[in-house]
């Protein structure tokens, strides 16, 4: 039986006696009495302690790692206010919890935490919360979540979060079409009023645009770039839209051989590689697609572009082109960048290297800058560029000014922290990590300040996490985040697809 089929058992088998919990109700909702004082901070889960929040987000909930029968949460502001949360877990009212908060940007939160079992109460050493002084500028995050299953697409959508809330709503579900893989999406500089774009591949394949409100469905493939239109990035006026086209394969990790463990097949079970990969524009409004001959190469393939900020530089990674399968830990990728004049959609005389992951003997995917011109933030691994599937993978922030890069240890862990995208002021970023349990992708926030200082990484809030989490069946990828509500008609776009009706784009 495979890790994963085990794990959904053993979700299946937690969501059950969560149930059972729940109709029990077992905790007294009795405050704290003879309560016993340890030095101790509570174990919670998500670990809350130290984080820091923007006065925005979702109430944090948690629950205690350990089992007990009842918890007792009192939380007060350095600038004034106090809240108070009694039950199974810590559930906050979340109005309560949004005027704490703002009463308390730039101050800290203090956490006073007791617990109940067979009848005894704990209380452990408070803990504090920061409340960050940069707001977050953002309605919430749109996200793919995905079963744990290669072969097939089964069961996956793209998704919307509101940050403020704990509400999630679906923008598109391939249940409506069945069959299909929905991914790749991307909102103009986080705003989905000036452009919103997703790719949908399958037998009914397509690269859908909305701007405006108004929305078109690309023909998937166009014979004179011999792929598809993937990986999106927009352009920060609106007026283009950076694509790759990838002849994408995967291949599976099978255990033969001296120098694949048991471990290595444990953590790195799928390898996701291109037999060819080049980069272009495309302009929305002509239909054209913007290629150069220093982005289409035979010997290199290019791949993940993004714009810089100014709309004047296009980065993107390379690597030399590998006899695949046979050699894909020699797949590796370098940062690099071309200039891009917006007036005319043409393209500079050369190709600069910005960072040389090769040079480390290393592999560099996603990179995405920040708004504000100060970094690229990208993922270092130890060949090819799905690092979603690599343990080793980690976060590395380049710094624009000086041209230096380090690795960021503030914000990784030992399994697989991967994909990742700024807010509109470059202060919070979203990203995805398997810290968890090793096997699900789940989104975690964390932030800068303007000398650089990250916070400490926070999970998602959810309104019960430990049921949120560990029932889950799904993994979280390619978050980013969103300045309003995505407004799509998921009903209308889900006849759209199975028409078969498309938009034809020229190579210009």
């Amino acid at each position: 039986m495979s890790d994963e089929l085990r794990l959904i058992r053993k979700n299946l088998r937690r969501l059950l006696v969560a149930y059972t919990l729940c109709l029990l109700s077992s905790c007294s909702h009795n405050r704290p009495e003879n309560v016993t004082m340890v030095d101790a901070l509570p174990e919670i889960y998500p670990d809350y302690v130290g984080v820091t929040v923007p006065a925005e987000l979702a109430p944090l909930n948690f629950g205690m790692a350990d089992d007990v029968d009842c918890v007792d949460v009192t939380v007060r502001g350095s600038k004034g206010g106090q809240i108070h949360a009694n039950g199974d877990f810590a559930d906050f009212d979340v109005d309560d919890w949004h005027e704490l908060t703002r009463q308390n940007i730039g101050g800290q939160l203090t956490f006073t935490v007791c617990a109940e079992k067979d009848g005894r109460w704990t209380q452990y050493r408070e803990f504090t919360v920061n409340v960050s002084t940069y707001p977050l500028e953002e309605w919430g995050l749109t996200y793919r979540r995905i079963a744990p299953g290669y072969e097939t697409y089964s069961y996956m959508g793209l998704f919307q979060r509101e940050l403020a809330t704990f509400n999630e709503d679906p923008i598109l579900e391939n249940t409506q079409v069945p069959g299909m893989c929905v991914n790749c999406h991307a909102a103009c500089q986080t705003d989905p009023e000036r452009g919103f774009v997703f790719h949908v591949r399958g037998d009914h394949g397509a690269t859908m645009f909305q701007r405006n409100g108004q929305r078109e469905w690309l023909k998937a493939k166009n014979d004179l770039l011999g792929g598809s239109m993937v990986y999106p990035y927009w352009h920060p006026t609106g007026r283009y839209c950076a694509f790759s086209t990838n002849q994408t394969r995967q291949g599976f990790h099978v255990g033969i051989g001296q120098d694949t463990t048991l471990l290595a097949r444990r953590t790195n079970r799928i390898e996701v590689f291109d037999l060819s990969s080049d980069v272009f524009v495309y302009n929305p409004e002509t239909h054209e697609i913007l290629t150069d001959s220093l982005l289409q190469t035979k010997e290199w393939s290019e791949n993940t572009p993004t714009f810089s900020p100014d709309g004047r530089w296009l980065y993107y990674m390379t690597c030399r082109q590998q006899d695949y399968p046979m050699h894909y830990k020699d797949e590796k990728y370098d940062l690099c960048r071309i200039a891009f004049d917006p007036n005319t959609g043409r393209f500079g005389s050369g190709v600069d290297t910005l960072f040389r992951a090769t040079s480390m003997g290393k592999s560099l995917t996603w990179p995405r800058p920040s708004y504000d011109g100060k970094y690229i933030l990208f993922t270092l691994q130890d060949y090819g560029y799905f690092s979603i599937w690599h343990e080793e993978s980690q976060q590395w922030l380049l710094e624009l000014r000086t041209g230096e890069a380090r690795e960021l240890t503030e914000l990784n862990s030992p399994r697989a922290d991967s994909y990742h995208n700024w807010n509109v002021n470059s202060h919070w970023v979203v990203f995805t990590s398997r810290r968890d349990d090793g096997l699900y992708s789940r989104l975690y926030l964390a932030s800068v300040d303007d000398e650089g200082r990250w916070s400490k990484p926070l999970l998602l809030p959810q309104r019960n996490p430990q049921h949120y989490y560990e029932s889950s069946l799904f993994s979280f990828n390619v978050p980013d985040f969103t300045k309003s509500h995505v407004d799509f008609d998921a009903y209308n776009a889900g006849r759209e697809i199975l028409s078969d009706k498309r938009v034809e784009t020229k190579v210009k």
